[in-house]
């Protein structure tokens, strides 16, 4: 089932995309040839005006056909007659409207939640001894892990494992008092039952409050931040060799990545 909603959900975000383009081609009085809802031969189609308007038959996706945008044009309508300014909106339009998308589709999401978890620490293992003058407290509110903000609570247990080192930079939020922790040994070795080696973090965090109107806004607005974020992050792993190109999310691992947000939000904490 989740594969049958990654498709719907991969042809959703390239019609929008394509879709940005057209509507910022036609304010921008760039000529748009054809716009299509979806791929393939043609089921339906109508001209009106300068724009052929087609549906067809593989629902997949969309486009947006502008004259000039595949070669030369001596249309003084074409799209690389138009300034550059026009240009440059025309193609930012359709990563637009896709992070417009993106809220409105965690809008219908998480809307009905009930609660919204914050990273909060909640809780330690009786193994770690963090809990000291000078180290982290129960009800700390982790805001940044190695320069990288923390947008929601699945945040915590991602950014730490991107450094294998053990030891972070953290800036916590504490009685309303920003803290600033440099070189902070996070990671504790343990040995299991059968003698093998281990580090644990010893800490959970994730404080569960009830949800108003505008605390899930907040939450929808920092999930869709952290999800643009999140590309950047597994680019940034791919070019320095720390993931394969397998490894990086696709579409139905968004979803998948969706779900599991949805069920930690139900959740008080997630143990590290």
């Amino acid at each position: 089932m989740s594969i049958v909603f990654a498709i719907l959900l991969f042809s959703v975000l390239i019609f929008v995309h394509e879709f940005g383009h057209f509507i910022a081609a036609k304010l921008s009085g760039v000529q748009v040839n054809e716009f299509s809802m979806f791929m393939g031969p043609a089921l339906l189609k109508w001209q009106r005006g300068e724009t052929l308007y087609s549906i067809r038959c593989i629902p997949i996706g969309g486009y947006c056909a502008m004259e000039g945008e595949d070669g030369e044009s001596e249309n003084p309508r074409a799209f690389g007659k138009a300034a550059w300014w026009k240009r440059l909106i025309i193609l930012i339009a359709g990563s637009a409207m896709n992070f417009l998308t993106a809220i409105l589709i965690f809008a219908i999401v998480y809307m009905p939640m009930q609660y919204v978890t914050e990273p909060v620490i909640t809780e330690f293992a009786d193994c770690c001894t963090f809990n000291h003058e000078d180290g982290l407290h129960l009800g700390d509110e982790i805001l940044e892990i190695d320069g990288e903000k923390v947008y929601i609570n699945s945040d915590v247990s991602l950014l730490l494992t991107l450094n294998t080192t053990g030891t972070h930079d953290l800036l916590i939020l504490r009685d309303g008092q920003k803290l600033v922790f440099e070189d902070y040994q996070m990671a504790h070795a343990h040995t299991d039952e059968n003698g093998e080696s281990y580090s644990h973090y010893g800490l959970s965090v994730g404080e569960a409050k009830p949800a108003g109107f505008l605390s899930k806004m907040d939450f929808i607005w920092k999930l869709t931040i952290d999800n643009v974020r999140n590309t950047r992050l597994s680019l940034q792993m791919l070019l320095r060799g720390q993931a394969k190109a397998s490894d990086i999310t696709g579409v139905v691992g968004i979803v998948g990545m969706m779900s599991d947000v949805a069920d930690a939000s139900e959740t008080t904490f997630d143990a590290l």
